[in-house]
């Protein structure tokens, strides 16, 4: 039987890319990665989630969870059998083949640059409560392009470098952040009852549509699982370090929501003129514990967005490294730098295609954007753990880590998700036309010709016929 690029990896293990990228990142590492990449959703999901469902808006944050948690058991389990660099790309190619690995590993790309342009947008409201404090004259657009320079050239130093930066300031904003809601139990119109009455008046289809708007918050969880290939003892540090995240930040943006609704009377996430609020950790903070301490907590809250840019640089990166290892993008896509150990070329396209996402794309649409296809993503990983586990026999998938309640968690996931793109509407199909016209055009003009063709888990599944390896 011939050998799939699949059975390579599974054979290989964690020595699959030894010799290019340096493993690191330890359990606490894959945690404060995952981590930064996550909190920063918090300071601005909120408020555009109480515009569609008021002050119910904590049990969206818990539904969302929900819908991750299968995507997360099943991206440990496929992270713990192939720890490599590239995350969802590569267990999405080795199971699907090229052509599908093509447009998710684009249209990942996409998603988590959009994400990380997200913080590099959202920050901007937080900064302008401090200048204004401060009375200082800033151009917002000069800041956010000056942080973009700054964290690319960070993640091209390397992840050890990432991992400094990520550590303090994530420290500082899980303080600030749990200080705020202590703070909340004292404020003058706290009541308790508010949020949870809201939450259970709003309908089904409310709840849904909510629920769809603040997944993106979550996207971070599995983020990590790109710089697999960068992680020490991968097959237990990935499956502990996602689901771990997962339970810190679920945990924290329900009591966040419930605590923000519960201290902040009427709909406060309208300005006076109409519009959504869009720092509303600020508001938070000034509320319950002052003006001071509304500022300092702008200031955290624009450092975590920053982190949160570094961490998305750093993953979405590792899909083009990934696609240029596997001849489906051009060679200079898997180089590494020789002194930094670091995909250099990845790195600085990422943050090219980021500047241009922070000057032509809204906040809000990048938020649905970038929602929709990370739940289409999460559906499909969820049945790349179906398919490798039918396949087991042909093609060795045995890792170290298994999901529970296989195939009942699966199928959740891809039910639950399809139920969620449904309310995302057409940015959500926008997103994913995107995503497969580009990787259909990427493929047929240059991955087709270069790429290795194997049989594939999922032609095993169906009873397709064997394709010897180039």
């Amino acid at each position: 039987m011939p050998i799939s690029k699949l059975d390579a990896l599974v054979e290989k293990g964690t020595d699959t890319i030894k010799k290019t990228l340096k493993r690191s990142v330890g359990l606490a590492g894959v945690v404060i990665i995952s981590l930064s990449a996550m909190l920063p959703g918090i300071f601005v999901t909120p408020t555009f989630a109480a515009e569609i469902m008021g002050a119910g808006i904590w049990l969206a944050f818990i539904v969302a969870a929900a819908v991750v948690l299968p995507a997360a058991i099943s991206k440990a389990e496929l992270a713990s059998g192939m720890p490599s660099s590239g995350g969802s790309y590569v267990y999405l190619e080795r199971t699907y083949g090229p052509l599908v690995g093509t447009i998710s590993g684009l249209g990942l790309w996409a998603s988590f640059l959009l994400k990380s342009g997200f913080a590099l947008i959202g920050f901007s409201a937080y900064f302008i409560a401090v200048t204004t404090y401060f009375d200082v004259d800033m151009e917002m657009m000069v800041l956010s392009m000056s942080a973009l320079v700054l964290i690319t050239i960070i993640n091209i130093l390397g992840v050890k470098k990432v991992k400094a930066i990520q550590t303090p300031v994530l420290f500082v904003t899980l303080s600030m952040l749990l200080i705020t809601c202590f703070a909340a139990f004292f404020a003058d119109d706290f009541d308790g009852g508010r949020p949870f009455k809201a939450a259970f008046d709003a309908d089904l289809w409310t709840l849904a549509e909510t629920s769809a708007f603040v997944f993106v918050a979550y996207a971070g969880v599995t983020k990590v699982a790109a710089i697999g290939g960068e992680v020490k003892d991968p097959e237990k540090n990935l499956p502990a370090g996602m689901l771990l995240s997962l339970l810190i930040a679920t945990i924290l943006y329900s009591l966040i929501a419930y605590l923000m609704m519960a201290a902040i009377p009427g709909e406060w996430w309208f300005d006076s003129s109409g519009n959504v609020v869009e720092n509303p950790i600020f508001v938070f903070a000034e509320k319950v514990a002052g003006t001071e301490f509304g500022i300092f907590a702008a200031i955290i809250s624009v450092l975590a967005m920053i982190s949160m840019a570094l961490a998305g640089i750093l993953a979405s990166s590792r899909f083009l490294y990934a696609m240029g290892q596997d001849k489906l993008l051009p060679p200079a896509l898997e180089r590494v730098h020789p002194t930094f150990e670091t995909p250099h070329w990845p790195i600085i396209i990422t943050g090219l295609a980021m500047g241009l996402a922070i000057f032509f794309v809204p906040l809000k649409d990048v938020v649905k954007l970038a929602s929709g296809f990370k739940i289409m993503i999460f559906i499909m990983i969820n049945t790349c753990v179906i398919i490798l586990r039918q396949t087991s026999d042909r093609h060795g998938w045995n890792p170290s880590y298994k999901g529970i309640l296989y195939p009942f968690m699966q199928l959740w996931g891809i039910l639950a998700g399809l139920f969620l793109i449904y309310f995302i509407g057409t940015k959500a199909l926008i997103g994913a036309s995107a995503a497969i016209g580009s990787g259909f055009l990427t493929y047929y003009l240059y991955g087709w010709k270069h790429a290795k063709v194997t049989q594939t888990p999922f032609q095993t599944l169906f009873g397709g016929a064997e394709i010897e390896s180039e």
